[in-house]
């Protein structure tokens, strides 16, 4: 019975969503739905419906039910891990999937729950929650069993996360409610007050993943896109450089910065002494920002390293988890 019982890791993200089964991602979608408003029922998913947005009629609506790292639209989340669950696991008629879903550290428990009851409404024998640092740490590899100190530092889409973890569990942690999507409106924000031109956010981000940076860069790229005249309401192409995306990335940079010194300051220092000899692991989509483990490490004073599955480690080691739950039973709750 065990045996035919699937086990994924969800990776429930505010840009996307990975899920593992053991070491394979078997889905990497955007965590985006179309909506037809007058049945309120989803035509549409992932990629397909992120390619939508802004070109739909009044009568579909493009959202993000995940906002934040937490859920802000509960029916329209049930309803797209039902979907998937299905779509990965077939009729769920006699074994439901066991999951392990990924949560950001520090939320409430009202926002705990409501990922557990939409992993449960989505077809789930069992539910349990793991803080998305404590797998990426898994997914990585580090570790996080002995008494000695590993930090992670996750970008995403909608929070940064740092984490100090040690005995399998997190020591001190840090949550900023912001992520790529901030730095999507500040580049909006600059291109806007630069140059006069209103960016869409679809075209910031091709922007921010093409020619942007955290640092100065020896090579200076640059990327001609469309937008609207602030003024004249007229298309206008603008060209964007690396030197632009530099300073208007600046705050965000800045905050993250604040976050990892605070998570710090809040460690013991014997923990901190084992990060400065094993340096800090970078993953999250916001790390394919160029330059990110440079600008960390001149910032910090701490090596800063990118991981070689950034955009994955989370749901892979949400995956892990389930096979290490006696290991695992003071940081995971069910």
């Amino acid at each position: 019975m065990a045996s035919l019982t699937r086990e994924l890791g969800i990776d429930l993200g505010t840009s996307f969503i990975v899920i593992a089964e053991g070491p394979e991602i078997v889905l990497q979608e955007p965590t985006t739905v179309a909506i037809l408003l007058d049945e309120w029922k989803m035509i549409e998913w992932g990629q397909s419906a992120k390619d939508m947005f802004g070109r739909v009629p009044d009568d579909i609506e493009v959202v993000n039910p995940i906002q934040n790292g937490v859920i802000a639209e509960y029916e329209i989340t049930e309803n797209l891990l039902r979907y998937i669950v299905q779509k990965i696991c077939g009729p769920m008629v006699l074994f439901r999937p066991k999951l392990m879903i990924t949560v950001p550290c520090n939320i409430t428990s009202v926002e705990s729950r409501a990922v557990h009851e939409a992993g449960i409404g989505a077809g789930s024998r069992e539910v349990y929650l793991i803080q998305q640092p404590l797998a990426a740490a898994l997914g990585i590899d580090l570790p996080i069993s002995p008494p000695s100190g590993n930090m992670v530092i996750s970008l995403g889409g909608g929070t940064n996360q740092v984490a100090v973890m040690a005995m399998n569990s997190i020591i001190s942690s840090g949550l900023d409610r912001t992520g790529g999507q901030k730095m999507d409106e500040e580049i909006i924000n600059y291109i806007r007050k630069q140059y006069g031109v209103i960016l869409s956010k679809t075209t910031a981000e091709v922007v921010k993943m093409r020619v942007g940076a955290a640092i100065k860069e020896e090579e200076i790229l640059t990327l001609e896109v469309q937008g609207q005249d602030q003024i004249s309401g007229l298309p206008r192409s603008v060209t964007i450089s690396t030197e632009d995306l530099v300073e208007a990335l600046q705050s965000s940079l800045e905050e993250i910065i604040k976050l990892v010194k605070r998570v710090l300051e809040a460690t013991p220092p014997e923990l901190v002494s084992d990060i400065m000899d094993r340096g800090v692991a970078l993953c999250g989509g916001g790390t394919q920002l160029r330059g990110i483990d440079r600008y960390l490490t001149r910032e910090l004073g701490i090596p800063a390293y990118l991981v070689d599955n950034p955009t994955t480690c989370t749901a892979e080691g949400a995956a892990r988890a389930l096979t290490m739950l006696p290991d695992l039973k003071r940081a995971i709750k069910q």
